[in-house]
């Protein structure tokens, strides 16, 4: 059964790269970006890891941890970090989960039996600390996935759970936001002491709350 926006992201334990985890355990009271990859020693796969591992800084700034999944063993994903490392410039810092019985995947829906009834498709969740699944992507295997707009989403999440706005279209740290359609004008203007902006009665902007 696929898994939903607002649901409890399943529990499991798996072997890793760094050693046997679960899940739960392991993210704690953390944001989680748990990722799918097709399979060890491919192109967009290992340009993918490298990138992640880039982001490590940025991750820790907003409380969340990367983790990745795909089929192979342990040992193939070990060997592979090899190469991830000489051609991305730099090393994997985060758990890669070696899911050979595929019960893992199967889990969290990541195999879609029509583009491929093997390897996992590019199934992205972005899970809160309380386990909560927020956001859900998937790509196909010939598309890398832009990991700018999955830390942007996590801002997103983390301002929008922390005050009445939401965010536009493009919205990026810092700039305006939508204040949200549940308020009135009487309490918008209590929320927002430096103003807001009425475009149409629905559509009322702001700056973004610190």
């Amino acid at each position: 059964m696929a898994i939903r926006l607002g649901d409890e992201a399943p529990n499991f334990t798996a072997p890793t790269t760094e050693g046997e985890i679960s899940f739960h355990e392991w993210k704690k009271d953390s944001w989680a970006v748990f990722f799918s990859h097709p399979k060890d020693f491919t192109p967009v796969c290992t340009t993918e890891l490298g990138f992640t591992a880039k982001l490590k800084e940025e991750f820790a700034k907003r409380n969340a941890k990367a983790i990745a999944l795909s089929v192979d063993s342990v040992e193939d994903h070990k060997a592979w970090s090899g190469d991830i490392e000489e051609t991305q410039g730099c090393a994997v810092n985060f758990p890669i989960i070696a899911d050979t019985d595929r019960s893992v995947a199967s889990l969290y829906d990541m195999i879609h039996p029509n583009a491929d009834n093997t390897l996992t498709v590019r199934s992205v969740f972005i899970i809160d600390p309380v386990n909560k699944v927020r956001l859900t992507l998937t790509y196909p295997a010939s598309t890398g996935r832009n990991f700018n707009e999955i830390l942007r989403v996590i801002d997103s999440l983390q301002l929008t759970d922390g005050h009445k706005v939401a965010t536009p279209v493009n919205w990026n740290q810092g700039e305006d936001v939508i204040v949200s359609p549940g308020l009135s004008d009487d309490q918008a203007t209590e929320l927002f002491p430096t103003g807001f902006t009425t475009v149409k009665p629905y559509l009322r902007t702001t700056k973004q709350p610190s």
